[in-house]
């Protein structure tokens, strides 16, 4: 099983740490992929238009220009330097030990930069999102998509695919063949900052599950103590599950 992850746009800034290094990150064969991305975006971020390039609000610009550092920055694992609704849910800090070691093999995040990662690869904080097109390399979901295809699909296995991605991240991958029959994708009604603090309390309630979770009727077994689960048959093959999850 994995759970599919969106970043977050908001970082932690960690005032010390080692320096990027791609060839450490999980998933090397995205590292020729991940340094023609970084390269692009330090280039980028030094435009005099970069904010409008990279659809962030001229008030940003500094966070922009940072940037242009991302290989000088200090690092720290992608669990902490992703913050917002959703990973405050998540408080991975908090999780027992055996949750963590389970957050570290069930989770990967699917980043504009750096295309999948996951929570103990240390990253510095960056502002690049998934809907951005950069001058040469193109639309990054579609940059990504025929490297995240066979990466994500081998690291699915045999096993569930959870999707607790926002929709510009959905776009860089979507499971095929018989991967995308054990696809489920979580829907939470009601407002942006609701729907994502419950995705977090649903990947945290995962990290948190002790046992194997081999099928559709499992998951929302193992999911019932903490939330109500509404499961959704696939409307036709290669469609996958849908998931509705509420709070109580």
């Amino acid at each position: 099983m994995i759970v599919l992850l969106p970043p977050s746009e908001t970082k932690h800034e960690p005032r010390r740490g080692a320096r990027l290094a791609l060839d450490s990150l999980s998933f090397p064969e995205l590292t020729t992929a991940r340094e023609e991305i970084l390269t692009e975006l330090m280039a980028t971020s030094a435009l005099p238009n970069a904010c409008r390039l990279l659809d962030v609000s001229p008030g940003l610009a500094d966070v922009v220009a940072r940037n242009q550092r991302l290989r000088e920055m200090p690092t720290a694992p992608a669990g902490q330097i992703y913050t917002g609704v959703l990973y405050d849910a998540l408080d991975l800090p908090s999780l027992d030990a055996a949750a963590r070691a389970r957050a570290t093999r069930r989770l990967v995040i699917v980043s504009a930069l750096f295309g999948a990662l996951r929570v103990k690869d240390r990253i510095p904080p960056y502002r690049l999102a998934m809907g951005v097109t950069l001058p040469t390399v193109g639309a990054l979901a579609a940059r990504w998509r025929p490297h995240l295809d066979p990466v994500l699909t081998a690291a699915a296995g045999s096993g569930l695919v959870i999707d607790a991605r926002s929709a510009a991240y959905v776009a860089a991958w979507q499971p095929r063949g018989d991967v995308a029959d054990r696809w489920v994708a979580l829907r939470v009604p009601g407002q942006s900052h609701a729907a994502k603090h419950t995705r977090g309390l649903v990947v945290r309630a995962l990290c948190r599950h002790t046992g194997s979770v081999t099928s559709v009727p499992a998951l929302a077994r193992a999911l019932a103590p903490y939330v109500d689960v509404t499961v959704h048959h696939p409307t036709r093959p290669g469609k996958g599950w849908t998931l509705d999850v509420t709070t109580r």
